[in-house]
C-alpha cells in the first residue's frame, strides 16, 4: 500500500490543524521512545503547543530532558556541529550529488551512443558517420583509441600468461614420464 504524499503547507482549518498537531506530536514522542530503546541512546523532545504556549510537552520527563540537554551542552562546539545540517547545506549536498550522478549518466549515455556509432560504422561503413559533426568525430576517435588500448592490454596480459614457466611437483613429473607424454606446462608460477 503506497501512501499519497501530503503537501507540507500550513493547515488553515483550526480543527484540522489541532488534530494534526496532536496526532503528529504523539507520533514523534513514540518514535523518540522507540529509538532510545532500540538503539540505547539518550534523547528528549520539547514541544510547545500553540494552545498552551507556557506548558510544553516534554519527553521522557522534565528531569530526563534536562539531563540530555546538559549532556549536549557539555560537548564542544566543534563536536556539536560536526554532524549537524542546516536545510541549505543539506539541499546543496543533494544538488551536488545529483549533478555528479547526472554527469556520470551523461558520460555513460555518450559512451553507448559512440559504441553504437562504432558498430554502425563497422557494419555499414563510413556512410552513416556524420563527418560534419566535429564532436562526434573527436568522441569516435577517443573511444576507438580507448578500446584499442584495452585490447592491447588484454593481448599483453594473455601473452605474459602464456610465457609464464611452469613448475611441476616430483609426483606430477613422475606421472608425466610414466605416461610417456611430454607436457611443457602444467602449473603457472605465482
Amino acid at each position: 500500500m503506497t501512501r499519497a504524499k501530503i503537501e507540507l503547507a500550513y493547515i488553515t482549518d483550526p480543527a484540522k490543524r489541532k488534530a494534526t498537531f496532536k496526532k503528529r506530536k504523539n507520533g514523534l514522542m513514540k518514535k523518540i521512545s522507540e529509538i532510545t530503546v532500540l538503539c540505547g541512546i539518550d534523547a528528549c523532545a520539547v514541544v510547545y503547543s500553540p494552545d498552551v504556549p507556557n506548558k510544553p510537552d516534554i519527553w521522557p520527563s522534565e528531569s530526563g530532558a534536562r539531563s540530555v540537554i546538559s549532556k549536549f551542552n557539555g560537548v564542544s562546539e566543534a563536536e556539536k556541529t560536526k554532524k549537524m545540517f542546516c536545510q541549505e547545506s543539506f539541499i546543496r549536498q543533494r544538488i551536488d550529488k545529483s549533478q555528479e550522478q547526472l554527469k556520470k549518466l551523461k558520460n555513460e549515455n555518450r559512451k553507448r551512443e559512440i559504441s553504437l556509432l562504432m558498430c554502425e560504422y563497422l557494419t555499414h561503413g563510413s556512410n552513416n558517420l556524420d563527418s560534419n559533426n566535429m564532436n562526434y568525430l573527436k568522441d569516435f576517435s577517443f573511444f576507438t583509441d580507448q578500446n584499442l588500448d584495452e585490447i592491447r592490454n588484454k593481448i599483453t596480459v594473455h601473452q605474459a600468461q602464456e610465457e609464464t614457466p611452469v613448475i611441476m611437483t616430483a609426483r606430477e613429473q613422475a606421472q608425466v614420464q610414466g605416461r610417456g607424454t611430454n607436457f611443457s606446462r602444467k602449473k603457472k608460477l605465482n
